[in-house]
């Protein structure tokens, strides 16, 4: 086995806290699920993985020591904070007074709105400091410090928790697009999906500005 590659008994314990992990509802969930029940699978699944790229530049970021120190500056993390509340807040808004109502796009449309999907799920992800935390103290519980391949185990361990939790994640969009498939012919309800995510989305910002670097 290489040597940037964790024993097995590790890669199963990691493998069952990735899993747990992603089934925990926080920001990411919440847009690519909102996504998927307001515009469609592919909507939800362009959001998805701009998340995926997300966590594998935290890892990298991680890894390079940039988060750590950005966690450790009161100035950096109070501004990263206010900036990803502030983000929170604008897709609260825009769940508002953008009005979903399931409606069909055209194609063209449908082109514009994946690529912008794409950068919000990235956005969301790369500017929430509680995705900072997790990364800074929970790869390198799986890697002794004295490890001469740490930093290469840890940045394969960030890689292969987008591999393990992926498919869990693509599996919910596919069921959140069988419920909203039920959903479209009815603007009341998708007007209340609107308010139930712009009020989480709220939620959590409230969350992340409380978030504590130490």
């Amino acid at each position: 086995m290489p040597n940037f590659i964790p024993d097995l008994p590790i890669l199963l314990a990691f493998s069952l806290a990735a899993i747990l992990l992603a089934i925990t509802p926080g920001p990411d969930m919440t847009l690519f699920l909102g996504r998927t029940l307001t515009q469609g699978r592919s909507a939800g699944l362009m959001t998805l993985a701009g998340t995926i790229v997300g966590t594998m530049i935290h890892t990298i970021l991680v890894v390079a020591g940039i988060s750590a120190l950005l966690a450790a500056s009161p100035t950096g993390f109070w501004m990263l904070k206010i900036i990803g509340a502030l983000y929170l807040l604008w897709l609260a808004y825009q769940a508002i007074f953008s009005r979903s109502t399931f409606s069909l796009e055209t194609n063209w449309a449908v082109r514009q709105s994946s690529t912008r999907n794409f950068w919000l799920g990235l956005g969301v992800n790369l500017l929430n400091p509680k995705v900072i935390i997790f990364y800074i103290t929970f790869l390198p519980q799986f890697v002794e410090a004295a490890d001469p391949f740490a930093w290469q185990k840890m940045l394969f361990l960030g890689l292969f928790f987008s591999v393990v939790s992926g498919p869990l994640l693509v599996g919910l969009i596919f069921a959140a697009d069988r419920v909203a498939n039920t959903l479209r012919n009815n603007p009341k309800i998708s007007r209340g999906i609107d308010y139930l995510f712009a009020g989480v989305f709220a939620a959590f910002a409230l969350k992340i500005l409380t978030t504590q670097a130490r």
